[in-house]
């Protein structure tokens, strides 16, 4: 991993570390010391929002056969101008074929919808035909130029590269592109990601029979090189190694020692209220008894 990439990671906020004692507020009701836009590797963030509220209106208003060529003129446009996305495309791709004997893809796929930031320039790149997954699993198979896209319902014995823009607990391949790529009568045989988290994506695939590749692991070697960069702070970088150890025991030591936080998430903004509430209604952290 360059340090360029590295600097871009924190540059567009792809990967946004906290100040002190203000871990940020997840969906789940968890709090966590960073957070994980890959998406904003786009280019920046309003690029990127730009791009997904495209996609949302594109997934409302056109056919699903016109979404992939539709998208592809955004992204290619985006690559041929932009440093930070050439540069992670590219990055990625050289990943790709470093690792895997490209004359055994069959195949590029990339789900609904952050998938596509990436998927299809490199199914552009590496000459190969792209499914475009939808999460009902229904599946549009395009032309590596995108010239012409097809939905299908059948596409028997193929070796299929699917590429994504994080992998977590790899849940999205379990129970959409998976299922998606089998019932089309193929696999995916290989999966390569812009960011794996580290949080056992890579075992699930595993046991999928799917080989993992990640271009980003956020571990800490990445939280080395952020220090050396002068991207965090050394109480920065003692946090997250904290973190990456025991986050549920960090965490909720760090709620135990800070009771006014979860006091003050509670009269914040409606959607970091309904978190903190969350948090509280499924005692997360098993606090009701401290």
């Amino acid at each position: 991993m360059s340090n360029k990439l590295v600097s871009f990671l924190f540059q567009t906020n792809a990967f946004k570390v906290c100040p002190a004692n203000q871990p940020f507020w997840l969906t789940s009701g968890l709090i966590s010391p960073y957070f994980v836009n890959t998406h904003f590797l786009y280019g920046n963030e309003s690029d990127s929002v730009e791009l997904l509220d495209f996609i949302t209106k594109a997934l409302e208003t056109e056919s699903k056969t016109d979404i992939p060529g539709l998208v592809f003129e955004k992204v290619l446009d985006q690559y041929e101008r932009n440093e930070v996305f050439k540069t992670t495309i590219d990055s990625l791709k050289n990943l790709i074929a470093a690792n895997i004997d490209l004359k055994q893809i069959d195949y590029v796929s990339g789900g609904e919808r952050r998938d596509w930031y990436f998927s299809i320039m490199i199914a552009y790149l590496l000459g190969l035909p792209h499914i475009t997954l939808f999460k009902d699993q229904s599946a549009v198979v395009s032309t590596c130029d995108f010239e012409e896209s097809t939905e299908v319902e059948k596409l028997q014995g193929k070796k299929v590269l699917h590429v994504a823009d994080l992998l977590t607990k790899a849940s999205s391949y379990v129970n959409y592109w998976a299922p998606a790529i089998k019932k089309l009568g193929s696999d995916i045989y290989w999966s390569a990601v812009v960011v794996d988290r580290l949080e056992g994506g890579e075992e699930t695939l595993k046991e999928l029979r799917i080989e993992s590749l990640s271009l980003v692991k956020l571990d800490n070697s990445l939280f080395l090189k952020a220090l050396e960069l002068g991207v965090i702070n050394k109480s920065q970088l003692e946090m997250l190694n904290a973190f990456k150890q025991d986050p549920y025991t960090y965490m909720r030591n760090f709620l135990i020692a800070h009771p006014e936080f979860l006091e003050n998430a509670l009269k914040a903004d409606p959607k970091t209220a309904k978190r903190a509430q969350s948090c509280i209604d499924q005692d997360l952290y098993h606090l009701k008894n401290d």
